[in-house]
């Protein structure tokens, strides 16, 4: 191989300056992605049409998801719910065994499988499109979800609206909800006060235990809450609620560990203390096994945890007052 000669810090700090191209284009990429939108567009055209000419009925949105290509991708636009969203609802539907939900989406009809992966957005469409009863119980999702109890408590109100019958009928009202639901769903979703970090930090200002935030020394990350203080840890907590999977959740776990045996090794009287919940981790159960192995203790924000939770506080915090 020739001998290479290797550019010094400048020319390379230069070379992305002088030479940017600004933002990335694939121009087969973008074209392909303008013809999608146009046929979403088309499709709900279609969808328009026909709830204006035969009123809204289930019907037909059944007749429209089963034999349109992309008839389903045009119910979820018209809604904002994401496809993400989707496969999330799809997979408590199939984990959780309630009557009311069961009837309106027409369980007894759905494939009978074990559940040991999430269905992809694909298999749903296969479903869909062979299987009736299944393309019923979708559309019956939007036209009756938000009458049914447990979604109603299970699902967020950011969401749980956009299972609104309302914004099927095209109306002015509810396709302005869903603009402004599509705006604010970044700022809604990294809010502070949507945190679930929340939860964990006023029961320690309720029992009055102080806390700090932040990096120990010799702990490879920042830590979400440390008890009582960096100078004394008694308890670390980590925090994982995850909605939306994605094979970040692998690498999270191998760092939690690799947290973990620095915390043994450095402050071998700390207990370290796992929140970990969200369907996401209930989908990744393979990084869920590695996750909960990194901790001493694992809790979720269910309240009879939350309550769990409480007890392991006063059991170390009061050991340490009485000593």
């Amino acid at each position: 191989m020739a001998k290479l000669k290797f550019p010094d810090n400048e020319t390379k700090f230069n070379i992305v300056i002088e030479k940017n191209t600004f933002y990335f284009q694939n121009i087969e990429f973008e074209e392909e992605h303008e013809a999608y939108i146009s046929s979403l567009a088309q499709n709900l055209f279609i969808l328009k049409n026909k709830v204006e000419q035969e009123g809204l009925k289930e019907e037909i949105f059944v007749e429209h998801i089963m034999n349109v290509e992309d008839g389903l991708d045009a119910l979820l636009t018209l809604t904002g719910f994401s496809k993400e969203s989707l496969l999330r609802l799809m997979t408590f539907i199939r984990i959780i065994d309630d009557e009311e939900l069961n009837k309106i989406v027409n369980k007894d009809y759905w494939p009978k499988e074990d559940f040991e992966r999430e269905w992809t957005l694909e298999k749903i469409k296969s479903y869909v499109r062979s299987n009736r009863k299944f393309a019923e119980g979708i559309v019956n999702l939007f036209f009756k979800g938000s009458t049914v109890p447990i979604l109603r408590r299970v699902i967020p109100l950011f969401e749980f609206k956009k299972l609104d019958i309302n914004k099927l009928n095209f109306s002015t009202e509810s396709l302005i909800d869903t603009i402004i639901r599509y705006k604010t769903k970044g700022s809604y979703a990294a809010s502070k006060g949507n945190n679930p970090e929340v939860v964990i930090e006023k029961i320690l200002n309720e029992l009055r235990y102080p806390f700090e935030r932040g990096k120990l020394e010799n702990i490879p990350r920042t830590l979400d809450f440390i008890i009582p203080s960096k100078k004394s840890p008694k308890i670390i907590i980590e925090c994982s609620y995850v909605v939306t999977t994605s094979s970040g959740m692998g690498d999270k776990a191998k760092t939690e560990q690799r947290v973990a045996e620095a915390i043994k090794k450095h402050y071998p009287n700390a207990l370290f203390v796992g929140f970990v919940d969200g369907i996401g981790w209930y989908v990744r159960r393979g990084d869920l096994t590695r996750m909960v192995k990194a901790y001493d203790f694992v809790f979720t924000f269910r309240v009879d945890e939350l309550s769990k939770f409480k007890d392991l506080l006063k059991d170390v915090m009061e050991v340490g007052e009485d000593a």
